[in-house]
């Protein structure tokens, strides 16, 4: 009935399961975060990882309808990168208003602020008190007349799916934040700065999670319970790092540090 179960458990089994370093980044972007606003910390990798040699036949083969996998070195984005430090960011794109998402899965809230507003005010980190529908943070909606100068610099990882187009989706936010899951289309995330652990779960099991509690209240509360789940993917990503999530696959994200990303989202 479920396709995907034999596939999971050789995934869980024969996956090297490793802890990745907790040490400080050497290069923050000017996006700084300190030690002790760090709650959550880099944890197991029970996806795939593949390297830059991985062709589009086999990514077509291995990963595109069937499971997630990271990709380390899969494109060269150190100039888009030198572009999205906190610096230069605000530079250019300080005075422009953003459009900010609550954290809440079933909410359409947005709030509009000012990017220099949302830098210097909103980037913090995330209270395990505040719900996702208080909770806002900047990710997609982007203004792309505004934003194309840049967004244009990025080059998507080399890989497509046939009869898909690709949109850019570009955000930042404070360590202890994230999305809650949710699940759309087939996708690539790119982190810039900063780690990001991700967590997910095939189409066909429901990760019973509460829409308005945060990644981070759910990490705290419910993953100690499920980390033991051969159901449950997930891996942190470091900066350069690609990670691919399958159509209607379940995913939710917390951010390690103060971070910037960008998702390129296929649609037919």
């Amino acid at each position: 009935m479920f396709p995907f179960r034999s596939l999971l458990v050789n995934v869980f089994i024969f996956t090297v399961v490793a802890v990745e370093d907790d040490s400080i980044l050497e290069e923050d972007g000017g996006w700084v975060t300190k030690s002790e606003d760090r709650i959550a910390h880099p944890g197991l990798c029970n996806i795939m990882v593949e390297d830059g040699t991985l062709t589009q036949e086999q990514f077509l083969e291995r990963y595109a309808y069937s499971q997630p996998v990271v990709i380390r070195g899969a494109s060269d984005n150190k100039v888009f990168r030198s572009l999205t430090q906190r610096t230069a960011l605000l530079d250019g794109y300080g005075h422009t208003t953003v459009r900010l998402s609550s954290a809440n899965s079933y909410s359409y809230a947005k709030r509009d602020i000012s990017f220099q507003d949302y830098c210097s005010n909103h980037v913090h980190p995330q209270k395990l008190s505040t719900l996702g529908n208080e909770t806002f943070y900047f990710f997609g909606d982007n203004n792309h007349e505004e934003w194309e100068n840049l967004l244009e610099k990025y080059k998507q990882p080399p890989f497509r799916l046939p009869h898909h187009t690709a949109a850019l989706s570009f955000g930042l936010a404070g360590p202890g934040t994230g999305v809650p899951f949710h699940f759309h289309g087939p996708g690539f995330a790119e982190t810039l700065w900063g780690r990001k652990r991700w967590f997910m779960y095939p189409p066909h099991i429901n990760p019973n999670f509460h829409p308005n509690r945060t990644t981070l209240q759910w990490f705290i509360e419910e993953y100690p319970n499920r980390k033991e789940d051969i159901n449950l993917f997930e891996c942190t990503l470091s900066p350069g790092e690609v990670i691919y999530f399958p159509d209607k696959w379940w995913h939710a994200t917390l951010n390690i540090d103060s971070s910037v990303f960008i998702s390129t989202f296929l649609s037919p």
